[in-house]
């Protein structure tokens, strides 16, 4: 019994050590949110739900900040995060689905593998979309095919630039790429300007969140749509996989599948001490589950469709580790 009670004694006395390990750290800290979104667009409408709620289920209850770090196609704020943010775990970012394909085929510009950092979640596993605004005369992926479109885009390494360059090559479509526009909102404002017809690519949960007038005014066109599986609402819309005009097609449009499916992919910085990282990702996980954060998303109507960070880390490892028959036709 003596042995007992002191094992007992032993554990108590050690459990709540282990246990605030991070809570130790994080308390009084502020954490930096950045987002590579304009204010006003969807990632940034994410990034800025999540810092309404994450910092209750840190612990230590630290303080959240959030930062607009747009440019290159989300190269400016995944740069910032992999060289010059804090490595401590007081700096989260959220990478563009672009920039996974980016370092896959070997683009410059990258200062710090997608490998090294530590993901902690994805928001929503939707399916992008490319759409044109209703007056364009591309209605369909056919006629992207027959006639030049004009689509805006951010960055070279953005999704809407990534996405339209690859349908380009494998499907045959004539997609036009106007580059520079600083994130997803000044594209749709492109859009009903009439600078350009379209959006090279935008996942399907951002339309229905931000600009849901967009659908129920019929105001875009979808003319494709990326995942793994169609989406629900978009029934008659063609899904890349379906699309390859060879079996020599079949892997590549399937790895482009795989990296939309990533979905808003959250990270914190490379060398984060590993305690710290568990602590962030049982804190995301926790948020998604939460019941204010729950009732807000659903407010704001952000889809959300939780994938966790080991699950986010693996198919991350898998896109860079491609066979590089694929990378290299990618």
């Amino acid at each position: 019994m003596n042995t007992r009670a002191a094992a007992a004694i032993l554990f108590a006395a050690l459990e709540p050590a282990t246990r605030s390990a991070a809570a130790d750290f994080f308390e009084g800290k502020t954490i930096t949110i950045s987002t590579y979104g304009a204010p006003g667009d969807s990632y940034d409408l994410y990034m800025r739900l999540l810092s309404r709620h994450i910092g209750r289920h840190i612990p230590g209850n630290p303080k959240l900040a959030v930062v607009n770090q747009p440019g290159g196609g989300g190269l400016t704020a995944i740069n910032h995060a992999g060289v010059l943010a804090p490595r401590d775990g007081t700096f989260i970012t959220v990478a563009s689905q672009g920039l996974i394909i980016f370092e896959a085929t070997g683009q410059r510009g990258l200062q710090a593998s997608l490998g090294q950092f530590n993901w902690l979640g994805s928001f929503t596993q939707s399916n992008n979309v490319t759409v044109t605004w209703g007056d364009s005369k591309t209605k369909t992926i056919a006629d992207a095919v027959a006639r030049e479109t004009i689509v805006g885009a951010s960055g070279a390494a953005g999704g809407s630039s990534v996405g339209p360059a690859i349908y380009n090559a494998v499907l045959g479509t004539k997609f036009k790429l106007v580059y520079g526009y600083e994130g997803g909102a000044a594209i749709d404002l492109a859009m009903q300007r009439g600078e350009v017809e379209g959006r090279g690519t935008n996942t399907w949960a951002s339309y229905v969140s931000v600009s849901p007038h967009f659908i129920k005014d019929k105001l875009i066109v979808p003319l494709l749509q990326v995942g793994l599986q169609k989406d629900p609402a978009l029934p008659n819309v063609p899904l890349l996989r379906e699309l390859a005009r060879s079996p020599a097609d079949q892997p590549l449009l399937d790895f482009m599948s795989k990296a939309v499916a990533v979905g808003r992919p959250i990270a914190t910085t490379p060398g984060v001490p590993s305690e710290r990282v568990e602590a962030l990702r049982k804190a995301f996980d926790a948020t998604l589950k939460d019941p204010l954060f729950i009732q807000e998303a659903e407010k704001e109507r952000a889809e959300i469709s939780a994938m966790t960070g080991a699950q986010l880390a693996q198919i991350i490892k898998e896109l860079i580790e491609a066979p590089p028959e694929i990378k290299a036709r990618v």
